[in-house]
């Protein structure tokens, strides 16, 4: 098959740059129009129950993740300067076009009561800017008397505030936000230049923004360093231009066509797809590193071109093809979870995998066809004295100290064992934001003063119309409501019972005595009073669907992380259940921070299960090219031990797992497995076409194959290393662990994997002898 490969590729060498060329444009236009995604990334599978209830949830009651928030502390709040100021803002932040609504200290509203027409009248409590200290000085005492926005735009000590900002759900998800962002930081740096008040910005709108943002910046800037790195090591490695402008412009290709697989698939650049780009080039340029070492080795023994690209297509493609389809398989594996964030990664990135090493494979021959004839030094790359030296004693260790590679990594092992014991399982919402981030800092500031701004919801089913209309239920929502706000966890609700006590204290003419759910034949009175008061009883509407039947509960909560609102969610359920029993009531804890926190337990428990995926389906590939249950240990277990080692090092450093570095393992499984099959694949072809021993075998593969395995090892160590300059705490500790965990493999797969070879061929002579006997 090769040998026909080779002969097809090389007789329609024109033809075939011209199919490319134009099929590369094609992609590359499809690729100018990839876009950065706005929304959270989908990490739950779409068919999961609390998915579900939650996708019904807001249908029901509209999106939970749209409001932004503004704020400061200082002891100026209720100044007539500041206070106008902030009115200012908030009203002319409502008349942006996709603004919902505006709540703050300076335009939150009164309910009055007009007996009259028996109704509620709402009223802004001003009407317009103040004009004297002592009028704010009346505002501030009218304010306080309404426990309704106690603890919501004023914190409980009276010293911060918020502004809360509802986006339209339709712009949520779209760049339309980004100026009305935009705008609403340059009103709040201007009041913070006026008045020497420090402004907080929060809330998933901003977050998600920000996190676009740091997106988009690190697309270029690991493309970049990822080209840079890898131009450095080919001008070490080859020290001829033609080896690194032709790998480097390949690899674009590669990075061309990704990006063009990532669009015409209708996906967009997320925190994962958006590394792509430099994975593409890290891991392709290894093929070309192969093609070129082969073609300058086979160059340097026939000295013909043209035969030395036959003979290197023949020779490298089958062992680059396999060596590729693990790689693939690593990230392919992915899309065995369901999770649509997983899907989207594994499928470009593998589809992409493979691209890059076919446009390799076919490109690189064909253009070194057309270039002069390799120079001297670049057909003796094999005879580098550093090379060779490290080499030597690689091999020496391997003949001569196998009981010392078997202990030391079986020590290593048992550590390393200990440390996976430690590993903790977490994740938060904004846990790949920068410590130095402004965001994450800002987000401190309401967790301390507002108990967060992250949105947890509860969804109340009654399952009967104008159920939640009994006075039992209510009273029961109450309950619930005093139990979740009891948790430090979480902040004040709002909720249809705090709509009912603000209209009850309304009724009986704003007294803050009279905060609380009506009592007897009142409820009546207040409900037929809201039923005729029109857009007045919205505040009721916002928290009942229109058939009465569900309410909805709403709170903040702070960012606790994955592993303790596991725990503060499993307390919680008794008290639940015994409030409503779950044989007569549905409650669900739901909204955006709950599927994250579902979504994070859902990705770690299916590690387990794409590892797994990875090793058998890696197992088949090993199968298929060794035959044997002995070849398939022998060739797993090199790459087994460094993911242990790396997990190890994570439980001994704290590094957690979560959504972001649970990607690890799988991958590296796939990258790893290339090095082990480059060098069986040499090694069993020699023992095929030659009658030497075993161990002579082994040197001769370590001298040989040895070589390129040292070059991949350092681009791939080296490449994924760049990802440590990231601001993404997920992406540092991604590139910094498979940078760690490839170097592993390398050792492992010169040292421990050449060991195992020699050991069968002592069992194997030890055997023969015992027969003799």
């Amino acid at each position: 098959m090769w040998k026909k490969l080779a002969d097809l590729i090389l007789k329609n060498r024109l033809l075939i740059l011209g199919l490319i060329v134009l099929s590369s444009l094609f992609m590359g236009y499809q690729a100018s129009k990839v876009r950065i995604t706005f929304n959270g990334g989908k990490v739950l599978p779409v068919t999961d129950s609390a998915y579900i209830r939650y996708l019904q949830f807001k249908k029901m009651f509209g999106q939970d993740a749209n409001t932004m928030v503004i704020g400061f502390k200082s002891p100026k709040i209720f100044d007539k300067d500041v206070y106008n100021d902030w009115y200012t803002i908030a009203n002319t932040v409502k008349k942006i076009k996709g603004i919902n609504g505006v709540i703050s200290v300076a335009n939150v509203y009164d309910i009055i009561k007009d007996t009259l027409q028996h109704k509620y009248v709402i009223k802004p409590l001003i009407p317009n800017l103040l004009t004297t200290d002592k009028a704010a000085d009346s505002v501030k005492q009218h304010f306080l008397s309404l426990p309704f926005y106690k603890g919501l735009v004023l914190s409980d000590d009276g010293q911060s505030t918020l502004m809360a900002i509802s986006f339209d759900g339709k712009i949520m998800n779209t760049p339309k936000r980004v100026p009305i962002l935009n705008t609403i930081l340059k009103y709040g740096k201007q009041f913070e230049q006026k008045h020497d008040i420090h402004i907080h910005y929060s809330g998933l709108p901003l977050i998600r923004t920000v996190a676009g943002d740091l997106i988009k910046n690190e697309f270029s800037l690991f493309l970049g360093l990822s080209l840079l790195i890898t131009s450095i090591i080919l001008i070490l490695v080859f020290r001829s231009f033609y080896a690194v402008l032709f790998p480097i412009a390949v690899v674009l290709l590669g990075v061309t066509w990704s990006l063009g697989i990532l669009y015409l698939m209708h996906y967009e650049i997320t925190i994962l797809t958006g590394i792509m780009p430099p994975l593409v080039v890290i891991i392709g340029i290894p093929n070309s590193v192969l093609i070129l070492n082969k073609y300058y080795y086979e160059y340097g023994l026939t000295g013909n071109k043209m035969q030395a690209l036959y003979t290197t297509i023949e020779k490298v493609g089958i062992t680059t093809f396999i060596a590729n389809v693990t790689t693939a398989i690593g990230f392919g594996v992915l899309c065995f979870t369901n999770s649509e964030l997983l899907i989207q990664f594994g499928l470009v990135a593998s589809t992409s995998i493979m691209v890059t090493f076919a446009l390799s494979i076919i490109l690189v021959p064909i253009i070194f066809s057309y270039l002069p004839d390799p120079k001297v030094r670049q057909s003796k790359i094999k005879d580098r004295r550093l090379i060779q030296g490290i080499l030597e004693q690689l091999d020496y260790v391997v003949h001569n100290h196998r009981k010392a590679i078997y202990t030391t990594t079986i020590i290593l092992v048992i550590i390393c064992a200990y440390g996976v014991s430690r590993i903790n399982v977490n994740g938060y919402v904004v846990d790949d934001l920068p410590k130095s981030n402004n965001t994450l800092a800002d987000l401190r500031f309401y967790e301390a003063n507002f108990k967060g701004v992250l949105p947890l919801e509860v969804s109340i089913d009654t399952k009967r119309k104008n159920g939640v209309m009994n006075n039992t239920v209510i009273r029961k929502v109450e309950k619930l409501e005093e139990l979740i706000s009891s948790k430090p966890e979480f902040s004040r609700s709002l909720s249809l019972t705090q709509g009912l006590k603000f209209l009850t204290q309304s009724f009986y003419g704003g007294n803050p005595a009279y905060y609380r759910l009506p009592v007897g034949m009142e409820q009546g009175f207040i409900l037929s009073y809201a039923g005729n008061s029109g857009k007045s009883s919205d505040m009721l509407r916002n928290y009942l669907d229109s058939t009465r039947q569900f309410t909805r509960i709403t709170f903040e909560m702070i960012d606790v992380g994955s592993n303790k609102m596991n725990k503060i969610l499993a307390d919680l359920q008794p008290g639940i259940d015994s409030i409503f029993n779950p044989k007569k009531y549905h409650v669900e804890l739901t909204g955006s921070s709950i599927i994250f926190i579902k979504g994070a337990n859902y990705m770690v428990k299916n590690l387990y299960e794409s590892l797994a995926w990875a090793i058998f389906l890696i197992a088949c590939v090993m199968w298929i090219l060794f035959r044997g249950i002995k070849m398939i240990a022998v060739s797993l277990l090199p790459n087994l031990i460094p993911l242990i080692i790396t997990a190890g090092i994570m439980g001994f450093f704290g590094i957690p797992l979560k959504p972001s570095s649970i990607l690890i393992f799988s991958i590296a499984m796939g990258i790893s497995s290339d090095q082990t099959i480059y060098f069986i694949t040499r090694y069993r072809q020699e023992l095929k076409s030659t009658n030497k021993r075993i161990s002579t075998i082994v040197s001769d593969t370590i001298r040989e194959t040895g070589i390129s395995m040292i070059y991949i090892a350092t681009i791939l160590f080296f490449g994924f290393g760049i990802f440590a300059a990231s601001t993404f705490g997920g992406t540092q500790v991604l590139g910094i662990l498979l940078s760690v965990t490839l170097l592993v493999a390398m050792v492992s797969n010169l040292t421990l994997l050449p060991a195992f070879l020699l050991s069968i061929e002592k069992r194997e002579l030890k055997k023969k002898v015992d027969l003799v006997d």
